[in-house]
């Protein structure tokens, strides 16, 4: 817990970089001291030595400001800027205006110096007293307190609660009454109870009350609807690449209602894009489908050839489908091992097993991980295998299918 006597004393050891005051009341706290300067020279020796890095730690306490500034010389010089403290009666007046006010609370808390507060707690004309154990006294600010003061602003730029500091209180004692005064302001704004005390009696605060019944949701409908006609702006996307994403969409939309589950979730880019081919199939394609295909094999990496066998798979059987295209893999011994005298029996020939594929000429069968069999054709002599037909549990029904 922070005791009154260290929440009236920060120290500084790193200062935001800078020497030019960002805020409006880091500016005004630079003013107070340039007005007073009697040469522009060593203000601007001392906005340097603060660019430079020459202010240290900076101790902040009621009524003064102190760092060692580093000058010409190897000793530093002690540096402070001294601003009266408020009284306890001006402190109780501010307080009482900033509880009473909501804009100047929630600035505040902010952390800005409210536009109310202005007058009252920036320095005013020759309050900002400078000192320094340097030779340099005949017209002061000389200019390591100059360096300070720059550097200074920066910190009751990110920090408001520095200036009141400076004032006489601390940020913890500040906000603490801050809230007992804005607490008793909100008492006395509110009508009192038949007891006297301000607040909500206990046996209506602990009542139990439910929030009110939801509204009956609409019926779910049973296809999804057509997504509106975009115009053919030649500066906007292709109007039928936004219809197909559209219609998309929405039958994912609806597919997420009716079942609460996402179709399409962990689809990579690569499948989510054969899937949106899959609906164009290659024989007798239009132009924007030609297009489609085109751009969907651009953006993942493919060729159009590759993503027209993904998207035939697809059709075939969806994802699984398209694992049996893609990866080959070992199945073990029972249902594989039978399919071959199942297609001798069935006067289908003899096939060559090699890992989860039957290869008979121009004919094959591959075993998916879902313990379907999927038909592939090829051209005599080549091997292009592109699938056909529906996946079944019977191998001889997926090649005849």
């Amino acid at each position: 817990m922070i005791t009154a006597r260290e929440d009236r004393r920060r120290t500084f050891e790193t200062v935001p970089a800078g020497a030019e005051a960002v805020s409006w009341w880091g500016e005004a706290w630079v003013a107070a001291l340039e007005e007073g300067a009697q040469d522009a020279a060593r203000l601007a020796r001392g906005r340097a030595y603060a660019e430079a890095g020459h202010v240290d730690a900076v101790t902040v306490t009621p009524g003064r400001i102190v760092a060692y500034v580093r000058g010409s010389r190897a000793r530093p010089y002690r540096t402070e800027l001294a601003l009266p403290a408020f009284a306890d009666p001006e402190w109780s007046a501010l307080l009482e205006s900033v509880a009473a006010d909501p804009a100047a609370l929630g600035a505040l808390l902010e952390r800005e110096v409210p536009q109310s507060l202005a007058d009252s707690v920036l320095p005013g004309p020759g309050e900002l007293v400078p000192r320094c154990s340097c030779p340099d006294v005949a017209r002061p600010p000389c200019k390591h307190a100059a360096a300070l003061c720059y550097r200074a602003a920066r910190l009751l730029d990110e920090d408001p609660f520095v200036l009141l500091l400076l004032r006489g209180r601390g940020e913890r004692e500040l906000l603490d009454e801050l809230t007992r005064r804005n607490a008793a302001h909100a008492a006395r704004e509110r009508p009192e109870s038949a007891s006297g005390f301000p607040g909500v009696p206990a046996r209506e605060a602990f009542a139990r009350t439910g929030p009110p019944l939801l509204p009956v949701p609409p019926a779910v409908p049973a296809v999804p609807g057509l997504p509106p006609a975009y115009p053919a702006d030649p500066a906007a996307p292709d109007p039928l690449a936004l219809d197909q994403l559209a219609s998309d969409a929405a039958a994912r939309a609806l597919a997420l209602l009716t079942t609460g589950e996402d179709p399409l979730a962990g689809l990579s880019p690569w499948q989510d894009a054969v899937r949106l081919a899959s609906a164009h199939p290659t024989a007798g394609l239009t132009g924007p489908a030609r297009a489609l295909y085109r751009d969907l094999a651009r953006a993942t990496g493919r060729t159009t050839t590759d993503l027209a066998r993904a998207a035939a798979a697809w059709r075939q059987g969806g994802l699984p489908a398209l694992a049996a295209l893609e990866d080959p893999w070992d199945p073990p011994a029972g249902p594989f091992d039978r399919a071959r005298p199942a297609l001798l029996a069935a006067s289908q020939g003899s096939f060559r097993p090699d890992r989860n594929r039957l290869t008979s000429r121009t004919r094959q069968l591959r075993l998916g991980r879902d313990a379907l069999w999927y038909a592939y054709e090829s051209r005599p002599d080549e091997e292009d295998w592109w699938p056909r037909g529906r996946p079944s549990a019977d191998p001889v029904s997926a090649l005849l299918g």
